[in-house]
């Protein structure tokens, strides 16, 4: 059965550009692990400042390898690296604290799990 992960992040006004970029910068990163079926991004369009990063899994084991893969990690270096352009001192992984070119992009994150229990597909995208 398929497990859903969201990595809910709490992004300042202003910022939400930061985190798209940063994001894009790293696409290709998951798309080659084991048991990965599917990524979005999701911007908020009303009443929240939480982007949501959803991803679709073949299993938990899947995705808990992906957190010890050397693709995640590489992945959230670089955000790192790029959060400290300008200010001298990164702060994990990019979604931190601030927002803008220089620094995090989110003030917070949380990671949300569910398991698929009904799954309609379309002919859409």
């Amino acid at each position: 059965m398929s497990v859903v992960k969201f990595n809910v992040l709490t992004v300042p006004e202003g910022g939400g550009a930061t985190l798209e970029e940063r994001f894009s910068k790293r696409a290709g990163l998951v798309e080659g692990q084991p048991g990965f079926e599917e990524f979005m991004l999701l911007r908020p369009v009303e009443g929240t400042d939480r982007y949501l990063v959803y991803t679709r899994w073949k299993d938990e084991e899947s995705f808990q390898q992906w957190l010890e893969s050397s693709a995640f990690k590489s992945g959230h270096a670089e955000a790192a690296k790029d959060a400290a352009a300008g200010q001298g001192q990164g702060h994990g992984h990019g979604h931190g604290h601030g927002h803008g070119h220089g620094g995090p992009a989110a003030t917070g994150s949380e990671l949300w799990g569910f398991e698929v229990v009904q799954h309609v597909g379309g002919g859409g995208a």
